[in-house]
């Protein structure tokens, strides 16, 4: 990790020197942080996703314990932005330490922490350890473990994720599986409890501005969007659109997952000789648009909106999938690929409700468009299921309140 160091600070201000954010970036990654409170409930989400799926616990926690002072850190600065924007000053924000002795020992000695609250997958095996020393509870909440996680921890550092994840207080994992993974990598048995998945109880909605804006913008095409792409999808995503029979009757909306792949993704586009527009030039698309590029951040709820067929990205590629809920939550019919391995458990409660299709390739993905397309009642109703899918499996954050309450007073 030190030798590391130095290689990290300089991609930290290769990739944030532009958005003016990397001096404070990597003043709070050195543990340098001014929390005005001694009183701190402190919750790390790594970037958006993490962030809006604990917006209803976060929500709770402002509600029940307004003695307190809630710290969010995030490690990315999209993350940052998505944070400020919501909660303006009624909550702290810095950026993540780097997972060091020095640095967490400055930043625990100046957030002061009563308890810390890891989202889904965070090990920090340093910072876990001093919380430990310091008596300071740590809860893992919406957590989850893949096998493919598992077998990799298992194959590189088996002894120090056992001598980790002991030491965790709490563990509130989404699913069965996911339990009996973290069981099988040595948890204690009586920090773990199965939860749910707090994606559930995210009330995430459109903006009606950026959705009318949108909808004026594609006209009375039919849409299907490709959200989260991820890098060597759009590829076979643009391979199979150009190699169909048939044309599709279709605008497709293309959001990559990190905004710095916009320009790559607009060559892609470009070089295969299709007709693009961008959103961020905000122009009606015509007749003879094929391609929307979403190079926009914080519209992907817009584009859910406006959308007739959601595919989500990262699941034709070895990537393990992005959240599906969001599509679900505006009853739209969910498609993905053969790789959901981050999504397993929330994949299957959609397909076994119908509200989601899961095919093995873009060539299939391509047909199974077109078939939802020339089938209104059958797009309709598998949209209904999605949303019934996330009626059903809400409450998770009632569970974990409860539970973080315990380890809070």
């Amino acid at each position: 990790m030190y030798l590391y160091l130095p290689i990290a600070i300089l991609k930290l201000i290769q990739k944030e020197r532009l958005s003016g954010l990397w001096k404070i970036k990597l003043k709070n990654q050195l543990g340098r942080v001014n929390i005005k409170t001694n009183r701190v409930i402190w919750l790390h989400c790594v970037s958006v996703g993490e962030f809006h799926a604990a917006r209803p616990l976060i929500d709770q926690l402002v509600e029940l314990f307004s003695e307190r002072r809630i710290l969010i850190t995030t490690t990315t600065t999209t993350g940052s932005i998505a944070v400020k924007s919501h909660y303006g000053e009624t909550i702290e924000h810095c950026f993540f330490p780097f997972d060091l002795p020095f640095t967490l020992k400055r930043f625990v000695k100046n957030v002061k922490p009563e308890i810390c609250i890891l989202l889904e997958t965070e090990l920090w095996p340093n910072l876990i350890n001093l919380l430990n020393m310091k008596k300071i509870p740590i809860a893992l909440v919406n957590a989850r473990l893949s096998q493919h996680s598992l077998a990799k921890y298992q194959k590189s550092s088996a002894k120090l994720a056992r001598d980790t994840i002991k030491k965790i207080t709490l563990i509130a994992s989404q699913n069965e599986s996911s339990t009996a993974r973290f069981l099988t990598l040595g948890a204690n048995p009586d920090t773990l409890h199965t939860t749910g998945s707090l994606k559930f109880d995210s009330n995430l909605s459109a903006d009606i501005k950026i959705s009318e804006n949108l909808s004026q913008i594609v006209g009375n095409r039919r849409v299907v969007v490709f959200a989260s792409t991820r890098s060597g999808e759009e590829k076979k995503i643009l391979q199979s659109y150009i190699n169909l029979n048939e044309k599709l009757d279709a605008l497709l909306i293309i959001v990559p997952r990190h905004p710095e792949r916009f320009d790559e993704v607009h060559r892609l586009i470009t070089e295969n000789k299709l007709n693009v527009k961008r959103r961020s030039e905000n122009e009606p698309c015509n007749n003879d648009t094929e391609i929307l590029l979403g190079d926009s951040m914080g519209e992907l709820m817009s584009y859910y909106s406006i959308c007739d067929i959601a595919f989500i990205g990262g699941s034709l590629t070895m990537d393990g999938g992005q959240n599906m809920l969001e599509a679900a939550a505006s009853s739209k019919p969910v498609l993905f690929g053969p790789h959901v391995f981050n999504f397993e458990h929330i994949s299957q409660l959609l397909l076994d409700s119908g509200g989601a299709i899961q095919v093995p390739d873009a060539d299939q993905l391509m047909q199974m468009i077109a078939e939802l397309l020339s089938d209104d009642g059958k797009r309709i109703a598998i949209g209904k299921n999605a949303k019934k899918t996330i009626e059903n499996n809400r409450g998770v954050t009632k569970q974990l309140v409860e539970l973080l309450t315990r380890e809070i007073n």
